[in-house]
């Protein structure tokens, strides 16, 4: 059967080639506060273009902004997925592939399968966390730990007085935690339970009083496409009381909700969200927003406020109740990394937020595949996207040298990016 699948999917793939070569113009980047979101047109075979994924060759590097340079603050790691900074400086990041899909039933299952291998997307999964510790400030760690192992693919991270909190792909465990400490091996304690597959990171996000953690779980599918049955309890942010263990849905409608932050003038919770698939190029974009307390964002009835998606059985109500995101950040940039940068970090940018944009697989021209910033001001997004970090996509779109997930702001007050395909954690600073 793999020798037939085989055959289909070249058949798919050379389709595709031509439907690239001889298709319509490329369409304008849906980004900023109003966005033109163009009209969408089902796919009946998902586009699929991904580079091949090669690392980065030796005495290459990613292009920082004017007046901002870049180095490896650590190399020779195993797909770093995201990074966390605790109180004393100590650096983890977790290391991560994907969770392993269903069986592969189909031609486009197998073409998907393919072409995310190929992208190192999908493999063994080192499921560990590193304690990168850079004690001479040089800026690079000379110093290496596995912190933690053996998890269910670790993601996020979160330190509150003693505790050490990561969510692994089906739930959220604390442990013991040392100051200072380059292990922890102890026992954890599972807080809450989330279903695992699909969209698999959980994100985690404490509030500033260290009460609560806020976590990011993703939709199981593109667009409930199994069900809504099984998308109960995905697609959302939730919010976990840690004195009684609690946990609720703070707001839903969220297809794939990754980085979390807090804008510090308005004290109010933002993400950035991985739309659905199958409508077009820069139909939907992925988008950049405030999160409000019980809001639905319109997932998988409606995009973009009230945009519906004629694929899906409908439900009025939750439509007419859809808010529309704050910023649209282009079409399938798969944007996961997200921070607070406030102005002076870094040299001609003001306060705003950090993204870590991993890259399309899903469209003909591909996007993403660099960091990029989005000012505000009066705690909300004033004035066009910029790049911070790119040159991690070759120019003729074939191969991948590195691919940016998560963003944070080091002990030393640089922008630290993981390189989930050059196996780096990049610093950058002023020039």
């Amino acid at each position: 059967m793999s020798a037939i699948f085989a055959r289909i999917v070249a058949m798919i793939g050379a389709a595709m080639i031509l439907m690239r070569r001889w298709g319509k113009t490329p369409e304008a980047p849906a980004v900023g506060t109003a966005p033109e979101v163009p009209e969408a047109k089902a796919q009946g075979i998902m586009t699929l273009k991904m580079p091949t994924a090669k690392g980065w060759p030796e005495g290459h590097m990613p292009v920082a902004a004017e007046g901002l340079k870049v180095n490896a603050f650590a190399a020779g790691l195993k797909h770093p997925r995201w990074i966390h900074v605790l109180p004393n400086g100590d650096v983890l990041t977790s290391e991560a592939l994907g969770v392993p899909g269903g069986r592969i039933e189909t031609p486009f299952d197998y073409a998907m399968y393919s072409t995310m291998k190929r992208a190192a997307a999908i493999g063994d999964s080192p499921n560990r966390i590193t304690l990168l510790r850079d004690r001479d400030g040089d800026g690079v760690a000379e110093e290496r730990h596995t912190f933690m192992e053996r998890l269910n693919h670790p993601f996020g991270m979160a330190m509150l007085d003693g505790t050490f909190y990561v969510g692994v792909t089906d739930g959220l465990v604390a442990y013991p935690y040392a100051e200072g400490a380059n292990e922890i091996t102890g026992e954890g304690t599972r807080l809450v339970e989330f279903k695992p597959a699909g969209h698999w990171t959980r994100s985690l996000l404490s509030n500033p009083e260290g009460t609560r953690l806020y976590v990011g779980v993703g939709s199981l599918s593109n667009i409930g496409d199994k069900g809504m049955a099984a998308e109960e309890g995905r697609a959302a942010i939730y919010e976990v009381d840690l004195a009684s263990g609690d946990s609720r849905i703070f707001a839903g409608g969220l297809r794939n909700p990754v980085g979390l932050a807090w804008e510090p003038t308005t004290e109010a919770l933002w993400t950035v969200v991985n739309e659905r698939d199958g409508l077009g190029d820069e139909t939907p974009p992925d988008y950049l927003t405030s999160v409000q307390e019980g809001g639905f964002y319109g997932w998988p009835y409606c995009y973009w406020g009230q945009i519906v998606d004629d694929r899906v059985p409908q439900d009025a109500a939750l439509v007419a109740s859809a808010i529309k995101p704050d910023y649209a950040l282009g079409g399938h940039t798969a944007s996961l990394g997200l921070c607070w940068m406030p102005a002076g970090t870094l040299p001609g940018f003001s306060d705003g937020m950090v993204i870590g944009q991993h890259g399309s697989w899903n469209r003909s021209n591909l996007s993403g595949y660099k960091v990029v910033f989005v000012p505000f001001e009066n705690g909300k997004p004033a004035g066009p996207m910029r790049d911070i970090l790119w040159g991690f996509l070759a120019p003729d779109e074939k191969v991948s040298y590195g691919r940016p997930v998560g963003v944070s702001i080091g002990p030393d007050g640089s922008l630290l990016v993981a390189d989930d395909v050059g196996d780096v954690i990049w610093r950058v600073t002023a020039a």
